[in-house]
């Protein structure tokens, strides 16, 4: 083993050592003075955490021109653009832009199709679960058409 392998062995060693220090302080010394700030940021009691297993999260990025087909989610989609401009339509309702902070919802089982705008890229935070229904691709005719309101 040459120097530096056995240089970066002893590190690592060292680091978890630390590590382990640091846990094993932190379990027998009580609640930290962190903790107890953060339990004092609710009123009325302390909110639970609810099993998010089957929760996914995604972020998407369209490269601009690009959209998803139509499609539905079993229990809904919580989407939000980070960055740029996109685009998304519910079946039978007008096309709308969708630009960075505003969070949309689509309920479950309401076909829908998101995307790009068709000249800007946008990344799109994506939140769901239960399962996606995949269906056809969105025409051209559709995804050009103006966005309404």
């Amino acid at each position: 083993m040459n120097a530096e392998r056995r240089k970066r062995s002893w590190i690592g060693l060292l680091m978890a050592a630390a590590s382990l220090g640091v846990l094993g302080w932190i379990l027998l010394s009580g609640p930290s003075e962190s903790m107890a700030a953060q339990q004092s940021n609710f009123m009325g009691g302390n909110p639970s955490v609810a099993d998010s297993e089957e929760v996914r999260t995604l972020r998407l990025r369209f490269p601009a021109g690009s959209r998803s087909n139509w499609h539905s989610h079993t229990a809904g989609q919580l989407l939000m653009v980070e960055e740029g401009l996109g685009r998304t339509q519910v079946r039978g309702e007008a096309l709308m832009e969708m630009h960075p902070g505003q969070p949309w919802w689509t309920a479950a089982e309401v076909e829908h199709w998101h995307g790009a705008a068709p000249d800007e890229d946008v990344l799109q935070l994506t939140i769901y679960s239960g399962s996606v229904n995949w269906m056809e691709p969105v025409s051209d005719e559709v995804y050009k058409a103006s966005p309404g309101r």
